[in-house]
């Protein structure tokens, strides 16, 4: 009975993969403390308004895989980062950009995707 659960789990394993590098190609600049990426990233919309992005450059110079954007209302979000050792790092409250739709601007960090 373990051996076939053992194989459903690694066939869900490779059913959900596609969902995880699901998303589109986009162009995004992030600033941060840690540096500044202007290219290429991955663009995942996850429902009301909120989106993640992706790049290999972030882990490098941000130290997060992923950062998401969680819109909370009133042109504001709450932004997160996720390393690559599962860690969810809150770099805080960011508000829309009025001159640039496609930016989040908190105190000391810039996420845009478009």
């Amino acid at each position: 009975m373990n051996a076939k659960l053992a194989s459903i789990a690694i066939g869900l394993l490779f059913v959900a993969a596609p969902t995880l590098a699901a998303g589109r190609p986009a162009q995004c600049t992030i600033t941060s403390g840690d540096g500044r990426y202007n290219g290429p990233c991955r663009f995942t919309p996850t429902g009301k308004g909120s989106f993640s992005v992706s790049a290999p450059a972030f882990r490098r110079l941000m130290g997060a895989t992923v950062i998401s954007v969680y819109p909370i209302g009133g042109g504001k979000a709450e932004v997160r980062g996720l390393t690559s050792d599962g860690i969810n790092s809150r770099w805080g409250e960011a508000t829309r950009s009025k001159t640039n739709k496609a930016c989040w601007i908190g105190t000391d960090f810039k996420v845009c995707a478009r």
